[in-house]
């Protein structure tokens, strides 16, 4: 199999070492979460760095690493991201953020997807139109976090943001399709809960009825969840909204999507 298509290690201490070199040069995706976890992400950004020939830039960016209190992937990830965003306005860069979004390596344009997200000069509308080509990665990875890198802005803006998502639900990438209803998710994962959308699920309503019968089990599972996370603030909301789509003759995805948003209430 080659490297591109390979299915990636179970375990951490299975990563072929030429792999896993190549992961920290910056030269090939992880393949899977065990990957995504085990790369050195310091190791990363210095090899990174002199590719661009900005090693200038390190040890400024290890400072913020080091400020962290609490020392995770999406802690690092993001205090790397934001830490390039700050050299690259010191020093006047106006490419290389440009340049890492279109990276080979999935962490890179990780990096680059938490800019967008801590750029307080974007408005809500300028900052989910920059998104949208992370959210529409060919990789997990940087799907993840593209919902996470904006998710706070997202719920501080909550009405304007689902109005705009909206609209996302009738693109025809699913990846952007989902990104409506994984970032507006009311408990989310790795992340802070919305606690209008846990009280208000039905503020959502028209993207979930946009979305209720979408051909992808990526977006099915999403809504699902989605649904599921407020059934145990708003049970009502949740169980009234399924048995309407009951109601009108739903297609079998539908039932998918009920089956999951059901599944903490018929415990």
């Amino acid at each position: 199999m080659s490297i591109i298509k390979r299915k990636g290690a179970r375990s951490a201490k299975d990563i072929p070492m030429a792999i896993l070199e190549q992961l920290n040069k910056g030269e090939i995706e992880t393949a899977n979460l065990v990957e995504w976890l085990a790369v050195d992400q310091v190791l990363l950004l210095k090899n990174v760095l002199e590719q661009f020939d900005k090693t200038c830039y390190l040890e400024p960016v290890l400072c913020d690493i080091k400020s962290l209190k609490k020392l995770t992937v999406n802690t690092v990830n993001e205090a790397i991201g934001v830490g390039l965003m700050r050299q690259s306005i010191l020093n006047n860069d106006v490419t290389i953020l440009a340049e890492m979004s279109n990276h080979k390596s999935d962490l890179v344009r990780c990096w680059t997807a938490y800019t967008i997200g801590r750029d307080s000069k974007l408005n809500i509308n300028e900052m989910l139109e920059q998104i949208q080509v992370f959210a529409a990665d060919t990789h997990f990875g940087v799907r993840e976090i593209s919902w996470l890198a904006v998710r706070s802005v997202i719920l501080k803006n909550l009405n304007q943001s689902l109005e705009i998502l909206l609209k996302w639900t009738f693109n025809e990438n699913e990846n952007i399709r989902r990104f409506a209803t994984e970032s507006t998710r009311p408990r989310g994962i790795w992340c802070e809960h919305s606690e209008e959308l846990k009280k208000k699920p039905e503020l959502a309503a028209a993207i979930l009825n946009s979305l209720k019968s979408d051909s992808s089990k990526y977006v099915q599972d999403s809504v699902g969840n989605w649904l599921n996370d407020a059934s145990k603030s708003r049970p009502d909301f949740v169980m009234d909204l399924c048995e309407r789509w009951k109601a009108e003759n739903p297609e079998e995805e539908t039932l998918y999507i009920i089956k999951r948003a059901l599944r903490t209430i018929k415990k």
